[in-house]
């Protein structure tokens, strides 16, 4: 009888919101667990680190992403943020997280259209992979990771409480 020592890696936690559902699609295609944003109940302490997934809304549409992501240590946990949208909004493509970014000093790891395809969830799998294998939750050892060449200039920041 044999026996495998296997080594566990504590994953990178994952929150996200949707409205459309559409990044839900992509969170279920990634077959990683996440913790979704409730409307109704959007104060959640996530007690890790831990990267957001967004969608592309309007800022008034926002309010429970603002409420968790200031919600106790949830804003110095957030290690970094995915963006979605849809291409064909330009600049508005995967707003939210270049907002979240800008404000907060967050990096965005990766940007996907809509609900993602293989190529998104293989490379965003391969992220977290990596942020698991460097980031302990006691520290501020997180990789750096490389920002996308399409987030370009920032000039569209709103009012998002601290």
């Amino acid at each position: 009888m044999f026996y495998y020592l296997v080594r566990h890696v504590n994953m990178v936690a994952i929150a996200y919101y949707t409205i459309t559902g559409q990044t839900e699609q992509f969170i279920n295609k990634t077959g990683l667990v996440a913790h979704k944003i409730d409307d109704m109940k959007p104060e959640y302490q996530m007690g890790e680190k831990y990267i957001l997934v967004l969608p592309s809304y309007q800022d008034f549409m926002m309010d429970s992403v603002v409420d968790f992501i200031t919600y106790k240590d949830n804003k110095k946990n957030l290690i970094g943020l995915i963006g979605c949208g849809n291409r064909n909004f330009n600049d508005l493509f995967a707003q939210t997280a270049k907002k979240i970014s800008a404000t907060l000093n967050i990096p965005i790891l990766y940007l996907l259209e809509l609900s993602g395809n293989s190529t998104d969830v293989k490379n965003v799998k391969q992220i977290i992979n990596n942020l698991s294998q460097n980031t302990s939750n006691s520290g501020n050892d997180v990789k750096k990771v490389n920002r996308p060449n399409e987030i370009g200039n920032i000039s569209f920041l709103s009012d998002y409480r601290q």
